[in-house]
């Protein structure tokens, strides 16, 4: 790999085995879910407004209101089963952690491409990459703190990964009802990568012009220390450097 982030490292799986078979969490509304051709279970993440961004890195400023209309999103990541179900084969690097992990080491490219097969063979929906603001909208889900917990609790991280990743949706997820936002892989958006916030749109759309060939990462993963694990957190890489990703759907 020729670049680098300064605070993460691509590549990392997750399971879908168990998603949704936790008791709910006292005080909070189970979202509604739905499962699209291929068994993906998505959340429907409710319509809202937030504060987007942070004070802590130029990168994440500056903090402003963004309003997001309702839209499905994968309750886990895209799992090894799933990219295999579409493509016919696994470019994963951590095989060995099982079908019901994150696939990884997939490029940007490479998962417009999965998403163009999906949304041949789906007529229910259609599906796309997440922008920056649905993936920090859905991660915070309607809270303003930079994590949804403990690391320990939700995710897989460098201290507790012991250097692979893990099958989706072991770690508790957040009010909306998402496993692994903040750990196991880090997860490609549609956006094209933006030093800073300003003139970003505020309507929840990606963000996307001809600037710059790189593109915006989101999610930490298995070998980012917990002490970075935040919503806001973004960084920049080639769309030929391998990650991992989620969908959104909408319905047709």
């Amino acid at each position: 790999m020729t670049r680098r982030a300064c605070w993460i490292v691509p590549i990392a799986l997750a399971a879908l085995a168990g998603v949704g078979a936790r008791p709910p969490v006292a005080g909070r509304t189970e979202p509604a879910i739905a499962s699209n051709s291929i068994g993906m279970r998505l959340a429907q993440i409710p319509a809202g407004s937030f504060d987007m961004g942070s004070n802590i890195r130029a990168p994440e400023q500056p903090v402003r209101r963004v309003s997001v209309r309702a839209f499905w999103l994968g309750v886990t990541e895209v799992t090894q089963a799933q990219w295999l179900a579409v493509v016919g084969s696994n470019p994963s690097h951590f095989k060995n952690a099982g079908l019901d992990a994150p696939v990884e080491m997939v490029t940007w490219e490479a998962a417009r491409g999965f998403i163009e097969k999906l949304n041949g063979r789906d007529r229910t929906w259609r599906h796309r990459l997440p922008s920056e603001a649905e993936w920090e909208y859905a991660c915070r889900a309607g809270g303003a703190a930079d994590s949804y917990g403990p690391a320990d609790d939700i995710a897989w991280v460098m201290e507790n990964s012991g250097g692979t990743t893990h099958p989706v949706g072991q770690k508790r997820p957040n009010a909306f009802g998402l496993y692994d936002m903040l750990g196991n892989v880090p997860e490609w958006t549609q956006d094209t990568w933006h030093p800073d916030y300003k003139g970003a749109p505020s309507d929840g759309s990606a963000w996307e012009d001809t600037t710059s060939r790189f593109h915006t990462l989101r999610g930490g993963g298995w070998d980012l220390p917990a002490f970075f694990l935040h919503a806001a957190l973004r960084d920049t890489w080639a769309p030929v450097h391998r990650l991992g990703f989620r969908v959104v759907a909408e319905r047709r």
